[in-house]
């Protein structure tokens, strides 16, 4: 007997920070159908994962999380995904959520964010149907506040040459509560391109504060006359925001030649 699933993964974040100076780390999470975990399980009396290239979920964390689920299954999991580990586009939770699924597991979103949190103390709301119209609290597992639909929009992007992978107790990002009022109501309106602004800023306070020292993301922006980008605030993701229709025919070819990798094109947002 054997069984499947597939998990949509995310790009980076279009905002993340503190609530606060010492307020909860929040973020709202770029959707990103283009980019999945995919996980296939067989039976099998021992448990096993099979996985190709960098490792995204250890055999101990995998038990820890079937156990948590009250799930006394074994098998042959084998993981396969689009993303890079460390990336920041969701590998890990993606890794868990289709781990569950496959075992058959078709506990709600909420309880879900649980288990993740509880196996690896953080985690991306990409169990939820709609994860970008939230703000999220990643390392608790709770929606802050529900927020509403992003325009639907354009996303050119890659990966940096750097993986990082998120630490629970890493805090240390800047205080975004400034940028949320402003987020709601640029929402409200449908206004992308103050929706994209804001992304960038969150984006630049985070390189300010985190590094690299040299992203080349605004560059592009500029050069490709974007209307903001965005990063993974924990990870390698950089991509740029456009209108519906307006990605320049060579903004694939000059993200490849400023050392981005794996680049995609992919829609994201929801049409009104």
């Amino acid at each position: 007997m054997s069984a499947q699933a597939s998990i949509t993964g995310h790009f980076g974040e279009w905002l993340q920070g503190r609530m606060g100076p010492d307020g909860r780390l929040s973020l709202i999470t770029v959707n990103c159908p283009a980019l999945s975990v995919r996980v296939k399980r067989r039976d099998d009396p021992i448990l096993t994962l099979v996985q190709e290239g960098r490792p995204v979920l250890s055999r101990k964390r995998a038990r820890a999380l079937l156990d948590h689920m009250n799930l006394p299954v074994s098998g042959c999991f084998t993981i396969d995904h689009d993303m890079p580990a460390g990336g920041g586009a969701g590998a890990s939770t993606g890794a868990l959520l289709g781990v569950l699924a496959a075992a058959g597991c078709d506990a709600p979103p909420e309880d879900l964010a649980r288990a993740c949190v509880a196996i690896e103390g953080a985690s991306d709301p990409i169990m939820f149907p709609h994860p970008d119209e939230m703000l999220w609290a990643s390392r608790r597992a709770e929606i802050v506040q529900q927020i509403g639909a992003i325009p639907e929009c354009e996303i050119v992007g890659g990966f940096l040459p750097y993986t990082e992978r998120t630490e629970p107790e890493d805090l240390q990002f800047p205080d975004i509560s400034d940028l949320v009022p402003e987020w709601e109501r640029a929402i409200a309106c449908g206004d992308l391109p103050a929706l994209a602004d804001l992304a960038s800023t969150s984006a630049e306070r985070t390189t300010t504060l985190r590094g690299p020292e040299k992203d080349i993301t605004p560059v592009l922006r500029k050069s490709l006359g974007a209307l903001g980008h965005i990063r993974a605030h924990t990870g390698s993701a950089r991509g740029l925001v456009f209108e519906r229709g307006t990605v320049p025919p060579d903004a694939v070819d000059l993200l490849r030649a400023g050392g981005l990798t794996r680049v995609i094109h992919f829609t994201t947002g929801r049409a009104p």
